[in-house]
């Protein structure tokens, strides 16, 4: 019998994580973009590179600690639930505050290769009924060939220049303070994992729904607020590579470590049913919201634009319930 005391400890314990969360991959992206402001490296690379997989270290310290755990589908559904979280939410929000204008290559080359990454992903889920070392090692070696292709392609073709590069903030002792949020990120993911088995099991509500929401949404507030902070500074470049960089870490290296941890099954549900096409069709809606058609370099992700995502993120909740119910 879960008594409310329980209930109490474990809302209590989701809370702190959240917290530590936020705060400690906060100040490991302050450090990481300290370090890596010394290469004079453009902004859509330091968003993608350096704020896109760092605001992605809470997806990879919970989704490891979950399959340790024996819990996959919430180690599965943080992945996926996180990716629709950023692009419906997040991009939603950020344009719903300040259009976003983007560079018509960039834009289109990240809906590419973000659909690329989750159609592969889904297919090695799908052809073995789950993720094997196998599939997840093959997961792995993508990410590490994707990843300088995509960065030298952007680097050829983007708008971006040296004039571009964002400052970095003021800080005296820049590894310290990387190496201290990684710690606090992998401890706090301790919190929020406990918590939310705890909590799904006390309202009979399967661990994928709790993935996919309470540690989806969790994970994602470290984009959310530098998406936010980034679009009101007019950083265009440094909003759509946060996204685009924590997108590709979380399909390709977050589940593929959650997979080398302990392999997992993934028969039945609805992952590859129903989270799999919306992650993979808000993915290419980047590319529909963000290219100009009429022969220009910019395209703009207005508020109606931004609006669509959000109303798209509501009836994707609304089908979580009802099919939760079932």
């Amino acid at each position: 019998m879960y008594s409310d005391v329980s209930f109490v400890s474990s809302l209590a314990m989701i809370a702190l994580g959240l917290w530590l969360l936020t705060w400690s991959a906060n100040r490991f992206v302050d450090g990481a973009a300290a370090l890596s402001h010394k290469f004079g490296v453009a902004p859509f690379i330091i968003g993608m590179v350096v704020i896109g997989f760092g605001t992605s270290a809470p997806e990879m310290a919970v989704s490891a600690l979950s399959a340790a755990s024996g819990h996959s589908d919430i180690s599965l559904g943080n992945a996926y639930g996180s990716n629709i979280y950023n692009i419906a939410i997040i991009l939603g929000a950020v344009a719903l505050i300040r259009p976003i204008v983007t560079n018509t290559f960039t834009s289109f080359s990240s809906a590419v290769l973000l659909v690329i990454v989750s159609l592969f992903s889904g297919f090695l889920v799908w052809h073995g009924g789950g993720f094997s070392r196998i599939d997840a090692l093959l997961s792995l070696v993508a990410f590490a060939v994707l990843l300088p292709v995509s960065c030298w392609l952007e680097r050829k073709n983007g708008a971006s220049t040296q004039e571009d590069i964002i400052e970095a903030p003021s800080i005296d002792h820049p590894i310290f303070l990387t190496v201290l949020g990684l710690i606090l990120l992998v401890g706090s993911s301790h919190f929020l994992v406990w918590g939310a088995v705890d909590v799904a099991r006390a309202f009979g509500v399967s661990e994928l729904m709790v993935g996919l929401t309470i540690v989806a949404a969790g994970t994602s507030l470290p984009e959310l607020a530098s998406a936010i902070a980034s679009a009101r500074k007019g950083q265009n470049d440094f909003v759509m590579g946060n996204i685009v960089g924590s997108n590709f870490f979380n399909t390709l290296a977050v589940v593929g470590v959650s997979g080398l941890v302990r392999p997992f099954s993934c028969e039945g549900g609805y992952v590859l049913t129903r989270d799999l096409w919306v992650m993979v069709l808000l993915s290419a809606m980047i590319a529909l919201f963000g290219c100009s058609f009429c022969c220009r370099k910019e395209g703009v992700i207005g508020r109606v634009k931004g609006a669509c995502w959000i109303i798209m993120f509501v009836l994707y909740f609304v089908l979580l319930l009802i099919q939760e119910q079932r």
